[in-house]
């Protein structure tokens, strides 16, 4: 039996499509189902049941004895919330929880993490454990990730096998329903449908040019071929990058939109809202190193394959993966 909380989500539904493929089928579902908006992630997806996420701790302590392995992927993912007790609720502390589980019921587990932890990149995209304690996240939201590698660090007592995962620009099917939060990709196609142009972020720093804000843009099929090759590979616990280790600008990105949408290119810059501009990333990369040398070997899809993709077989067609 396989757990996967947030499993609603945009990247915990496509985890268990692909655990689906894989041939996995008793998997639990954990996650707040009152989203209706949601509910189309999961149809078609073979699963042994659903637990609501405030029942999740206790169904656990019922029922460890036929948990194999957890993904613990959910988590609220707002970086223009401000309340911070929100993710100290749902990021931090019910994360403890969750790990506290695995340590008492000896439960392997691959958790979220995220790039927001590297805030303005200062300190560099080393996902190197002696940096983490001096990290400093631009929001509450990279503050609650932070805070849970922190704390994860400081424990005597840790799963025999764990991995945290700093997701970096993750984009990809089953994000329909994220809103402001979806990706730049999704925003940039219906943009594409609708007026035939796209809004990119003017640059507010004189070291960037328009566009040329550059991120590592991660599809997200490559996020879950990780996940799935920690959980086939307990051998080496730590906290890992998950990028493709090459930043892309959002220009380059916007023309391979148009190129996959089959339109010629037009693009606008507007103003970084002011709420979230003093919090806004001008640049990150994620060091692969570390994932590499646990012996990942598969490739990434480029910004131009991956948005193909995803253009192409889901978004056009609006289908689910």
């Amino acid at each position: 039996m396989i757990i996967v909380t947030g499993a609603a989500g945009f990247i915990g539904s496509c985890l268990v499509s692909a655990l689906n493929h894989q041939g996995f089928r008793d998997i639990i579902l954990v996650d707040d189902f009152s989203h209706v908006e949601k509910e189309k992630n999961l149809e078609g997806k073979i699963f042994s049941s659903k637990v609501d996420r405030e029942e999740f701790i206790d169904w656990l302590k019922e029922n460890h004895k036929l948990v194999q392995f957890i993904f613990h992927i959910g988590a609220r993912t707002d970086t223009t919330e401000f309340d911070s007790k929100i993710f100290d609720k749902l990021n931090l502390n019910y994360s403890k929880d969750v790990w506290n589980s695995c340590v008492e019921f000896g439960l392997p587990v691959v958790y979220a993490s995220s790039a927001a932890t590297y805030g303005d990149g200062a300190l560099g995209y080393m996902d190197n454990h002696d940096v983490i304690p001096s990290l400093k996240p631009l929001n509450p939201y990279g503050d609650s990730k932070n805070d849970f590698d922190k704390w994860v660090l400081l424990q005597e007592r840790k799963p025999y096998f764990w991995a945290g995962l700093k997701f970096f620009n993750v984009y990809g099917p089953n994000e329909y329903h994220k809103g402001r939060m979806a990706s730049v990709i999704f925003h940039a196609f219906n943009q594409i449908q609708t007026k035939g142009s796209v809004n990119l972020f003017r640059s507010h720093r004189a070291d960037f040019e328009d566009g040329k804000q550059l991120r590592d843009f991660v599809y997200v099929k490559d996020v879950v071929s990780v996940c799935l090759f920690l959980m086939n590979n307990r051998k080496h616990s730590g906290i890992y990058n998950l990028g493709t280790g090459t930043a892309r600008s959002f220009l380059d990105l916007a023309l391979a939109t148009f190129n996959a949408s089959g339109s010629d290119p037009k693009i606008n810059f507007v103003d970084i809202p002011e709420d979230i501009r003093d919090k806004y990333q001008y640049f990150t990369e994620a060091s692969m190193e570390k994932l590499k040398s646990a012996g990942y070997i598969n490739n990434f899809h480029s910004l131009e394959e991956g948005i193909a993709d995803y253009v192409t077989n889901y978004l056009i067609p609006h289908r689910y993966f």
